[in-house]
């Protein structure tokens, strides 16, 4: 599988439009991959900004796995995993990513980092 590459600017309208994109690049459903997509834009918007600059890479691994990165310009913007209570808006995107993702973790780069997970196909 060719790699999948986006450049773009993290804004609400984009996350559709990105889960889209991965869906038809992978040939069919892929739910896990989309969920994940999502929450990781979702963080760069609320923690970041809207407009951030961001690339999005989306590859199969040797076992069997996609392999979604998203990579923005702030490195010391780390991930929290959050303990929400049951009234709570927001601080799930990252227990769902844990939940659905087989792995995943944050790498520092100069100028930035890339979160990624990887999921099954």
């Amino acid at each position: 599988m060719k790699p999948l590459v986006l450049e773009l600017l993290a804004v609400p309208k984009t996350v559709p439009e990105v889960r889209r994109a991965v869906r038809e690049h992978l040939g069919g459903p892929c739910p896990e991959v989309q969920l994940c997509v999502s929450e990781l834009l979702a963080n760069v918007i609320n923690h970041l900004g809207e407009g951030t600059s961001v690339t999005v890479r989306l590859t199969r691994t040797d076992g069997g796995r996609v392999r979604l990165e998203v990579s923005d310009p702030d490195a010391y913007a780390w991930l929290i995993r959050r303990r929400p209570g049951p009234d709570d808006e927001t601080g799930r995107g990252l227990l769902l990513i844990d939940a659905v993702a087989l792995d995943w973790g944050v790498e520092q780069r100069p100028g930035g980092k890339t979160v990624w997970c990887e999921c099954p196909l």
